[in-house]
């Protein structure tokens, strides 16, 4: 899940750290010493790597319990990610190698750091477009088509496959849930119905190009597939999403949302923020694929972009309204003319402040806590079982599920960092589950986590578990529509 969605190190970065960190833990599994050449310490066989473990099983399961205990899921991750690195202090103070843990969470907090700063611009403008009511006059425009529920449905899905691999699956995610939330207002059931299909819809669409999600990113970055060999995977992606899309319309009532007495009308500048989007998220593709610098760059300037416009607004909201009264006052239109008493200037930092904090703080402690027992040798070691007792094609697909658990970002990492001698068929393969694998959780992608935030209440962690049947159909055959219709790139090694 873009899921999970943290924009990883430059190639260069790759091949020295985290590079040098797998090729550690590998050496350690492979001769057993506790401490390596490098200076660092493999805990995983020891009391200190068990109970991180155990912490990080129970902060999830905590997570997991979220509908029934009703504490968000922020709470359990912060304090997992802080025990497992005061763990790992520990240990390395004793060791006398006090350097080597700093400089491991500090890389770590710079990849959560890039990814925080990446959601909240995105959540920013999001808010931004509902307070300027775009949101509620696409509703309103659905509701006057006479678009029914599962019309709708189909819809947002098809939208979200289609954008995702322009802009991104979490960014799409999003916009899609709030064109939903805001037309099927209180129906939870088909909120949760369309929030699944959405998630499913944007992995799989962010699985065929490079900016889709971030593991395609890191796999683009490195070099291992060509830009335009992503899209050999457009047809086991469309696959992924249809199969299970298809079952889930069979259980939606084919009636119409209640009809809206109101007129819903935009804002002043909310076409101009729509625009303001499309150009950040432009801007963070130039950066990448012309400056090679990372794409939160783009994204922080998007920002500023917002933050100029905003300016602009407050200064000539006095002589905007002004006009209005007078063109209202003409036509008579005295609804629209009351309204005018209750705006409100347009201030940015209130739109970063209705930002989703849970789910950014989870990201935060999902990063560190997954960062942490990476460090501590677990990611290799599961990496390294994995290809070596199983063929590639049994591990691609293990890691692909593996991923809707753990994560697909570090998977992807431990993957690339470790370089197994796999065929380019398998590089796609492992490309494609650790991008779609991610659906047959709620918390398994960037977008998934981000959606429960969104549509707190009607999204759950159950809710989507419910489906995940259906769902591992359409993973099943995303994967063999793949050693089918890919059958030649097998036998090509990357």
């Amino acid at each position: 899940m873009l899921t999970t969605c943290r924009i990883p190190p430059r190639p260069r970065q790759i091949a020295r750290w985290p590079g040098m960190l797998v090729l550690t833990m590998l050496s350690l599994l492979a001769s057993g010493p506790v401490l390596a050449a490098t200076g660092e310490l493999d805990l995983t066989g020891s009391f200190v790597g068990m109970l991180a473990v155990a912490v990080f099983v129970l902060a999830y399961a905590l997570v997991m319990a979220e509908e029934k205990i009703h504490m968000r899921k922020s709470k359990p991750v912060l304090v997992a990610a802080g025990i497992i690195w005061a763990l790992i202090g520990w240990v390395y103070v004793k060791a006398g190698m006090p350097t080597e843990s700093e400089h491991a969470f500090r890389v770590t907090l710079l990849e959560f750091t890039e990814l925080m700063l990446f959601l909240l611009v995105a959540m920013t403008y999001i808010n931004a477009m509902d307070e300027r009511r775009v949101f509620d006059a696409l509703r309103s425009w659905m509701v006057r088509k006479g678009f029914s529920y599962r019309s709708l449905f189909w819809i947002t899905g098809v939208l979200a496959f289609v954008i995702s691999p322009i802009a991104d699956n979490l960014t799409t995610a999003l916009l899609m849930c709030a064109v939903v939330t805001k037309v099927a207002e209180g129906d939870k059931r088909f909120i949760n119905l369309c929030c699944v299909n959405i998630v499913v819809a944007a992995n799989a669409g962010g699985a065929f190009s490079p900016f889709g999600d971030i593991t395609t990113l890191m796999v683009w970055q490195a070099g291992i597939v060509q830009f335009y060999e992503f899209f050999d995977l457009l047809i086991p992606s469309l696959i992924n999403f249809v199969i299970p899309a298809v079952v889930m319309s069979f259980f939606i009532k084919n009636r119409k949302p209640a009809s809206m007495e109101e007129d819903v009308w935009l804002k002043r500048g909310a076409r101009r923020i729509i625009a303001l989007f499309l150009l950040t998220v432009a801007t963070a593709v130039a950066c990448h694929t012309l400056l090679h610098l990372p794409p939160v760059l783009g994204m922080m300037t998007g920002l500023g972009y917002l933050q100029f416009f905003g300016y602009y607004l407050r200064r000539t909201l006095p002589r905007s309204l002004e006009r209005k009264r007078t063109r209202y006052s003409q036509r008579g239109d005295w609804k629209k003319l009351e309204s005018l008493g209750s705006v409100v200037p347009f201030d940015v930092f209130n739109r970063v402040a209705r930002a989703e904090w849970d789910t950014l703080l989870f990201f935060y402690g999902v990063v560190m806590c997954v960062g942490g027992l990476g460090f501590m040798g677990y990611l290799g070691m599961l990496s390294e079982a994995l290809y070596t007792g199983w063929n590639a094609t049994g591990a691609n697909i293990a890691l692909g599920v593996i991923s809707a658990v753990v994560d697909n970002i570090p998977v992807m990492f431990a993957v690339l960092t470790m370089e197994p001698e796999m065929s380019h068929g398998h590089w796609l393969l492992i490309t494609l589950t650790a991008g779609v694998g991610g659906s047959l959780l709620s918390i398994g992608s960037a977008a998934g986590v981000a959606l429960m935030g969104q549509a707190r209440g009607n999204y759950t962690f159950m809710g989507h578990l419910r489906w995940t049947p259906v769902i591992a159909l359409g993973y099943i055959a995303s994967v063999m529509a793949h050693l089918w219709i890919n059958a030649e790139s097998f036998h090509v090694f990357g």
